[in-house]
Parts: C-alpha cells; sequence; structure tokens
C-alpha cells in the first residue's frame, strides 16, 4: 500500500467513525479498520516484501495511522456512551414542578368504624373489650346460656353446625358449629375471670338467614356483660341510656319493654326514639342465675346484666341506611360516603 492510498484509507476511516450513530455501528467500524483483516493491518504484515528503503517510512505511516484511527474510535466510543446515558436519564427524568397527585387515603369500613366507636364510648366507663372464636362449642353457644335442647334457635333452620375435623360423631353441647351470637363469651370470660367483670364483646357471627334488605347470613354483634355483688335493673337502664346518648346524640331518649331471652331474667328490649320514632334496638336483661351457676359464679354472692346489638342495625339507623346489602357489595360509591 501506497502513503497516499494509507491517507485515503485513514481519511474514510475516520469519517465513518466520526458518524457511527451508535456503539454497535461504531464496533463494526473499529473491526473494518483496524481489526486483523483491515487493510491497514494488512498492509503492515506486507512492510517485510518493499524494498529496504522503503520500509522505514511505511511502517511509520501505518503505525501513525493506526494510532490516530484507534484515538478517535477511543474518543467516538466515550461520546456516544454519554450520549446513550442522557438519552436514559432524559427518559427517566421526573419534572419536580409538576403538580404531585397524591393517591386518596382509604378509610375504615363503616362497620369497622361503628364496632370502635361502641367498644370506645364503654372504655370509657370502665369496660374492656374481649373477642372469642367464631367456630364455638354448643355449650358455650347455647348450654352455658340456659339455652335448653328444645330451643328453636338451635334447629339447623336457624344454626350452622359444622363437621369435626377429625370426622368424629360430636352431639349435645359437644357439636360444632359457627357461633349465632357473640354471647359465648359471657361464659368463657367468666370462667377465666373472678367479679367484677365489665366486659363488651364485639364480633361476626353466622345464622342461616336469607340475604335480603334487612338480613345477611354473616352479620357483627357487640355483646355487654357486667358482674358485680350489687347490680340492679336501674344500672341497665342507666348504662344503656348514657350509651344511646353518646352514639345517637344527647337528646336521644330510650324507652324499655318487656321481652324474653333465655339466658337473662327479666330482660327487655331498648327502643331509642330517633328522627322522629321509636326504633327497635337491642336486647338486654339481668343476668339468669342458670347462667352464673353453669360457670361457676355463685348467684347468691353476684347479679350482672347483659346486652346484644347488631353492628349493622346500628350503622343504619344512625345513618339513615335502608339495605344491609350495601354493606357487603363494596360499592364505593356508597362506602366512600362515610369516612
Amino acid at each position: 500500500m501506497d502513503l497516499q492510498r494509507l491517507a485515503r484509507t485513514v481519511e474514510e476511516a475516520l469519517e465513518r467513525v466520526a458518524t457511527a450513530p451508535d456503539l454497535a455501528e461504531l464496533d463494526r467500524t473499529k473491526s473494518e479498520t483496524v481489526g486483523r483483516r483491515s487493510p491497514t493491518i494488512q498492509a503492515r504484515r506486507g512492510i517485510g516484501s518493499l524494498p529496504p528503503e522503503q520500509r522505514r517510512a511505511v511502517g511509520k505511516a501505518i503505525n501513525e495511522a493506526l494510532r490516530t484511527l484507534r484515538g478517535a474510535i477511543q474518543e467516538r466510543r466515550a461520546a456516544l456512551k454519554i450520549e446513550a446515558e442522557n438519552v436514559l436519564l432524559e427518559q427517566d427524568r421526573v419534572d419536580l414542578t409538576l403538580p404531585y397527585g397524591r393517591p386518596r387515603r382509604g378509610n375504615h369500613h363503616l362497620l369497622t368504624t361503628t364496632m370502635n366507636e361502641v367498644c370506645d364510648i364503654f372504655r370509657s366507663i370502665g369496660y374492656q373489650v374481649a373477642e372469642g372464636p367464631e367456630l364455638e362449642l354448643a355449650w358455650y353457644n347455647f348450654d352455658a346460656l340456659n339455652t335448653p335442647p328444645t330451643h328453636p334457635s338451635r334447629f339447623e333452620s336457624d344454626t350452622m353446625y359444622v363437621e369435626s375435623p377429625g370426622g368424629e360423631e360430636r352431639s349435645g353441647p359437644d357439636e360444632l358449629l359457627l357461633r349465632t351470637q357473640t354471647s359465648p363469651m359471657q361464659a368463657r370470660f367468666m370462667e377465666k375471670h373472678p367479679p367484677p367483670v365489665y366486659v363488651v364483646v364485639p364480633g361476626r357471627v353466622f345464622r342461616t338467614d336469607t340475604w335480603d334488605a334487612t338480613h345477611s347470613p354473616v352479620f357483627h354483634q357487640i355483646e355487654g356483660l357486667a358482674v358485680d355483688s350489687d347490680i340492679r335493673f336501674g344500672d341497665l337502664k342507666g348504662t344503656l341510656a348514657y350509651f344511646a346518648k353518646e352514639f345517637f346524640g344527647a337528646r336521644t331518649r330510650t324507652r324499655f319493654i318487656p321481652h324474653f331471652f333465655p339466658f337473662t331474667e327479666p330482660s327487655a328490649e331498648m327502643l331509642v326514639w330517633f328522627n322522629g320514632e321509636w326504633l327497635e334496638m337491642l336486647g338486654c336483661g339481668m343476668v339468669d342465675p342458670n347462667v352464673f351457676e353453669a360457670v361457676g359464679y355463685d348467684p347468691a354472692e353476684v347479679t350482672g346484666f347483659a346486652f346484644g346489638m347488631g353492628v349493622e342495625r346500628l350503622a343504619m339507623v344512625k345513618h339513615s341506611i335502608r339495605d344491609i346489602r350495601h354493606f357487603y357489595e363494596n360499592d364505593l360509591r356508597v362506602l366512600g360516603q362515610y369516612r
């Protein structure tokens, strides 16, 4: 290769290097201009065939050409890397001057806030909060609460019974069921705690109710129990009247009418005057002595009262909700109104 041809080759190679659009094209240009099979390398290998007087000048020119090309390739590679990094940075750029759209904060479900509100009211007057199992024994759900085997609530038309995990036959007090009320915690709590007892029990309960505007097979209750040495029906009325005023408003009136529950005697239903009408709100009564005997308390030494209220009922009345299914259909247009 003569020196003029070498100069043209180097000039063409430098132009290709300078215009290489990316690293892949630059690598191809490098292979074709300074690689093992490039014209420049081939020319250096042919120096030995030249006349002795030309070898020095041609060898020097080829080495200079290779040094120039390699330097140009190295500079172009550095420039292309910077360009590639700038492209990535631009793609990842966040404009901090733009307004930041914060996601909307979540909130508790209305049933949860209702249960918390009720529990807080009773905590403020010295009650503690306890929880019990949803899978329950018939003994705690019925027998310990003075509910005889012939009571209609024990029929499968009202109660969901569960097969035992081991498949063994269970009957009577040992039958497994999904609790129909949170009242079983009355017996469970008194078994483990000596009097005095002041406790409320929130939780989920299950019954074979038809799914409609006012019934659900799964709903929530809050059970209350007070046991001490000299509790009277007036204490029950005063406690629940206080609760009603705290929950529904200071001008709320209450009324108690006779009723029947197996585990209380006497028993009553409490009505509240709310939005211009009397509404049934909860069941209550003085704890039956048979319940005290079932858990090892002496009925001659203690008295007490119990009450139970439906959480869905409380929320529906307070917020004028007409259909219980709104609580479970997860329609944010409905649930989002109660924040």
